[in-house]
């Protein structure tokens, strides 16, 4: 072997390291195209957008289409509950990673994971995989690489409509109107703090079950929006006072017949707007039961 011949495998070493580190960095970097594939309900809505009647997805969840802009109620208590400095930080939030690593090493198990919420939507996008090190490193450079492709109403938009709220309920939309009976838009302040812990512990809205941890988490944030001054004194009063809902609510099922058919006219679409009115079509099956009953009645 002349010495040339010898050399090139060690000039080609270094060449192999980086391209071999940049394969590596370009993983941990890259985000899936789209971040999100999971399957949405079909919905149909009435001339003024509000909800006729849905489809659930086919793997059983209440998931809707992402949403369009999260309201300000639940983006404010979300924020200060989960990531209270999420407008500055850039996908990691260096002080609350300190604070978590002392408590950590304090109690002598994992008790804190400083989590953003640019954090959570690249582990919600990843399945919820295994806690490790190497997961929360990479969780850390894709949060990043997230911020510098979305702003923070998008990365807001995302969590929403992607996080679990308990049972088969995913989504911040399909919570409202599953929870409450109404769009998340028309949500108080009592109700948007008690959706925004729940994808931190989801388990906590099981009826019949951890109702009072529930009421005390969420009076607790209540208290925190108070002390920062979002709410005043009346506000955080009268909000504390209602009660939590007791059981989910029906999704609305007006008109399921045109869904039927349009999903199957149209099954790559997820919202349907029809010119029909939520509340005349309330009024047309009303009589239409009662002409039912009347004709039963009747024999006929």
């Amino acid at each position: 072997m002349t010495r040339k011949q010898h050399l090139l495998p060690l000039t080609l070493m270094p060449v192999l390291t980086l391209l071999a580190a940049g394969f590596i960095w370009w993983h941990a970097f890259s985000l899936p195209e789209p971040l999100f594939s999971a399957d949405h309900s079909r919905l149909l809505l009435d001339r003024n957008g509000r909800l006729l009647s849905a489809h659930i997805a086919t793997d059983e969840q209440w998931r809707f289409p992402e949403s369009e802009a999260v309201p300000d109620k639940f983006a404010t208590a979300l924020i200060r509950f989960e990531d209270k400095r999420f407008r500055r930080h850039h996908g990691v939030d260096g002080l609350a990673l300190l604070r978590a690593g002392a408590d950590n090493l304090r109690q002598g198990r994992v008790v804190s994971g400083a989590s953003t919420l640019s954090m959570q939507v690249i582990r919600l996008a990843r399945g919820n995989p295994t806690r490790t090190l190497t997961e929360k490193g990479l969780e850390i450079l894709r949060a990043w690489r997230l911020e510098t492709q979305l702003d923070k109403d998008a990365i807001l938009r995302l969590y929403a409509s992607h996080a679990p709220f308990g049972g088969n309920v995913v989504g911040l939309e399909a919570a409202a109107w599953r929870y409450f009976g109404r769009a998340p838009e028309q949500l108080s302040w009592a109700e948007s703090a008690m959706l925004a812990i729940l994808p931190n512990n989801p388990a906590l809205i099981h009826p019949g079950r951890n109702r009072t941890q529930l009421l005390l988490k969420r009076n607790y944030l209540l208290g925190l929006l108070r002390d920062q001054g979002t709410l005043g004194a009346l506000d955080h009063e009268l909000a504390v006072a209602e009660p939590l809902p007791e059981a989910p609510h029906p999704l609305p099922r007006l008109a399921p017949h045109l869904l039927d058919t349009l999903n199957r006219l149209y099954p790559q679409q997820q919202r349907f707007h029809s010119t029909l009115d939520v509340a005349l079509q309330q009024q047309l099956n009303t009589l239409a039961r009662r002409s039912g009953e009347q004709l039963a009645l009747e024999g006929i």
